[in-house]
């Protein structure tokens, strides 16, 4: 789904009414008791897919903060990109590279001068994969490993990449009702065996809730949660063994406005949400985080000479009734989807962000987020009832529906 957006976007004008907010700025929240050194930090740095939702963010809020941004986009002509030219800053210190993460040659290019690299580009299947190795493992798995080679080669001092949660729920072996932390890692085998969902597949088997094992997992794949996990753990077994500090962030369902003119693929799930798509939906959790919030933890690790390690980042978790009843209180004249009656929570593990608050991470409260998409997707007409434009709920999203 795209959405051409004029260059004053809705998404800029909510980043520009929420500057003004109390809510402390990554400088702030490194000033804050910091430990820094007086050295400055590093000025260029590469941000990989940077056309894309949550880097885009990213590019806007390095050039905020005076880095020069080198993004990899895979045709720097295209329309989708127009949006990364019109930032502010961006004439005189973003530079856009043509560049494919399966092209270690073309990566080498674009990361050559920089002190650091943000590895976001990833591929999130909206529809069911049908040629795993191509649309996603090789993508991200092999991807990720082409740009840290691309890194070692020029020198770069540090690599942050953008992981999932998805690469930390999926652990049968982890105690039942506790908290989920950076120690814990989805079971690849597992993932690439049966199709997994926001309901832990150890809780599943006891209690009431095991009765709902046959509705909530197919005979698929994850393959998605998959190639997250291998590329995470590929990326900092490199690092530890050549040398490059590398550090993962692991966001969970992100969401709030746009600055590109792609819909993607989590967005698609509010607007089907909201605008009541034709199944009923399980009223499941889902932990969110905002993009703008991803953006400051990806700068915050960065900034930070103390990071190490991987970083959740999931800071509030709401399920599907009670994000509808959250949104009819300010946007209530939307159909909104139909869910049903069962009580989810107990067989989900909440995970913890408390590692990347230690650091200085500030998120914004759940309802500015959802509230911010809302207003964006009506800005942008993408709540509109519009001719031959149909309202899905994404494959990967699928164990969450009836259908």
């Amino acid at each position: 789904m795209e959405v051409q957006l004029a260059s004053g976007s809705p998404g800029a004008d909510i980043w520009r009414r929420n500057e003004g907010s109390q809510r402390p700025t990554v400088g702030e929240a490194l000033n804050r008791g910091s430990t820094m050194t007086s050295a400055s930090p590093p000025r260029r740095v590469c941000v990989t897919g940077g056309g894309g939702f949550i880097a885009s963010w990213l590019v806007k809020l390095l050039l905020s903060r005076g880095y020069a941004v080198h993004a990899t986009v895979r045709d720097p002509s295209d329309p989708k990109n127009a949006h990364l030219r019109r930032l502010e800053g961006a004439p005189e210190s973003l530079l856009l590279f043509k560049a494919d993460v399966l092209d270690r040659d073309a990566l080498a290019a674009a990361v050559a001068g920089c002190e650091g690299v943000f590895h976001v580009a990833s591929p999130v299947p909206a529809d069911k994969v049908v040629d795993p190795e191509s649309e996603v493992l090789a993508p991200a798995a092999k991807g990720t490993l082409n740009v840290l080679q691309a890194c070692s080669a020029n020198n770069v001092q540090k690599v942050v990449v953008v992981s999932s949660t998805a690469a930390v729920h999926y652990n049968p072996t982890w105690p039942q009702g506790r908290v989920k932390d950076e120690s814990c890692w989805s079971d690849r085998n597992l993932c690439m065996k049966n199709e997994v969902s926001n309901i832990d597949s150890v809780s599943l088997n006891v209690g009431k809730i095991g009765v709902l094992l046959p509705q909530l997992y197919s005979e698929d794949q994850d393959w998605y949660s998959a190639a997250k996990t291998i590329a995470e753990e590929t990326a900092l077994e490199y690092g530890e063994k050549n040398g490059l500090l590398v550090v993962t962030v692991c966001p969970c369902i992100v969401l709030g406005p746009l600055l590109n003119p792609v819909v993607n693929t989590t967005s698609e799930l509010l607007i089907y949400i909201i605008k009541g798509g034709p199944s009923v939906m399980k009223n499941v959790l889902w932990n969110i985080v905002d993009v703008r919030d991803v953006a400051d933890a990806l700068l915050l690790v960065y900034e930070k000479v103390e990071s190490s390690g991987r970083y959740i980042c999931a800071p509030d978790r709401i399920s599907t009734k009670g994000m509808v009843n959250l949104l009819k209180k300010t946007y209530p004249n939307y159909n909104y989807v139909e869910c049903d009656d069962e009580d989810y929570a107990s067989a989900i593990s909440r995970v913890s962000s408390e590692k990347l608050t230690s650091l200085g991470w500030r998120p914004r409260k759940m309802e500015e987020t959802l509230c911010d998409s809302v207003g964006y997707y009506e800005q942008a007409g993408l709540v509109q009832d519009v001719e031959g434009r149909t309202c899905r709920l994404p494959h990967i999203f699928h164990f969450a529906s009836d259908k």
